[in-house]
């Protein structure tokens, strides 16, 4: 049996390419049984993000995916070619464990990939494409992920902007889930920022919007208030949190307003953080008693030192991954080797059920019990030891000495 893995991701293809290869929801499902088709054991995932196509099949040929894939796509060899990569064995094996780790991702340690790979796994399974092997593999797989989450550092440090603003306010405050929050814009990043909030046990989220339809559309997500950028003054004495992301080519928050809501909070302190440029918030907020405001510089500097420390951890990581994926090819070995004494047993019991059945036939026909006996058991054994002799008789004559020593320890002839 063998594994192997074939695809193309944001290190080998560009985002052109990539988009040709690239699998849509509404087709994956057909498009893994025709895959499951050129496979031996019927077994194939793909794997497909923004920025990777990726192919897990068992008992398959690499050439026959290739072609399958540029056929799928109507692309030609040469486009694909030099962007692909392929592994079999271990090597898919680890390969798909890293990625699930999150060790192939364009961000380091990003954890949304584990959640695809899932998901894959998920439709696979949906369009019969998945069996023992295939199942084990992706089971094991999941189990890697969590371990090198739980057992490393990779995870832990924040290598975004939204997550490095959403962690600053963490060590803030002792607990988020009982903070206001106050986010300004309603873009991709404010977006991550909110998705971060609320994974954290946040609850009481406000965003303001040049565009209140924008920000509603938002808010349906995250169960949060829209509000105008106007309406800002009326909300910001109640925010501990205030985080803003937009285009504004000036100052949204000024330090007046600020002043004025930190009065109305009776000083209570209020964390601000501008991951805007240009800023949304005067640098002079930082000079109020009792605000606490940051930059995005300050976020970087911050993603920058645990850019190293996911690195460090990446190096841990890879050894869990190593590790497991050897394990996984050796519960395949024994698959293998099952496969055999099961073969061996059925035709060593064929032998046997075929000469029982014709003594017992000289038996009815009034043939000589020590005679039968004597016939068979002789039969038997020659049978037996027909296919060892063979071998051992050919190993000798080549004078393959290692292979005599493996046949004599499997026919118990050196017990030591």
């Amino acid at each position: 049996m063998s594994l192997v893995a074939i695809g193309i991701n944001h290190k080998t293809a560009t985002v052109d390419l990539r988009e040709k290869v690239a699998f849509s929801p509404d087709k994956i499902h057909d498009a893994m049984k025709s895959l499951a088709s050129r496979t031996r054991s019927g077994e194939a995932v793909i794997v497909s993000t923004c920025n990777r196509t990726e192919l897990y099949c068992n008992n398959a040929n690499e050439a026959d995916i290739i072609e399958w894939l540029e056929e799928y796509h109507e692309l030609s060899h040469e486009e694909v070619a030099a962007c692909i990569y392929q592994h079999r064995g271990q090597s898919a094996v680890n390969h798909l464990m890293r990625v699930a780790s999150g060790l192939d991702s364009l961000v380091l340690g990003e954890p949304q990939i584990l959640g695809q790979v899932k998901q894959a796994f998920v439709k696979a399974k949906e369009a019969g494409t998945v069996a023992l092997t295939i199942d084990k593999l992706f089971q094991n797989t999941f189990s890697v992920a969590k371990k090198v989450r739980t057992e490393t550092e990779i995870g832990a440090a924040a290598v975004s902007v939204a997550f490095a603003a959403v962690s600053m306010a963490k060590h803030i405050f002792s607990s988020l889930a009982a903070t206001r929050v106050l986010l300004i814009g309603a873009g991709e990043t404010i977006e991550l920022v909110a998705r971060h909030l609320k994974d954290n046990g946040v609850q009481s989220i406000v965003v303001a919007n040049r565009t209140l339809e924008r920000a509603q559309a938002m808010c349906e997500e995250f169960t949060a208030t829209a509000i105008m950028l106007e309406q800002i003054p009326d909300f910001l004495a109640k925010a501990d949190i205030v985080i803003s992301s937009t285009a504004s080519p000036l100052p949204i928050l000024g330090k007046g307003m600020v002043e004025k809501a930190l009065k109305q909070r009776r000083h209570q302190p209020m964390l601000l953080v501008d991951i805007a440029v240009p800023r949304d918030i005067e640098a002079e907020v930082g000079e109020l008693d009792d605000a606490f405001l940051y930059t995005v510089d300050d976020l970087h500097s911050i993603i920058e030192q645990n850019m190293a420390s996911r690195k460090e951890a990446a190096e841990q990581a890879e050894l869990i991954t190593e590790e497991q994926s050897y394990q996984f090819m050796e519960w395949m070995r024994s698959l293998e080797s099952v496969d055999s004494i099961r073969e061996y047993r059925s035709q060593s019991m064929a032998i046997k059920n075929e000469l029982v059945e014709r003594a017992l036939n000289k038996l009815a026909q009034g043939g000589d019990n020590e005679q039968v006996l004597q016939e068979l058991a002789n039969r038997l054994t020659n049978r037996l030891i027909h296919a060892p002799t063979q071998a051992l008789t050919t190993a000798s004559r080549r004078g393959d000495l290692n292979t005599i020593g493996q046949l004599r320890t499997a026919l118990g002839l050196d017990k030591d």
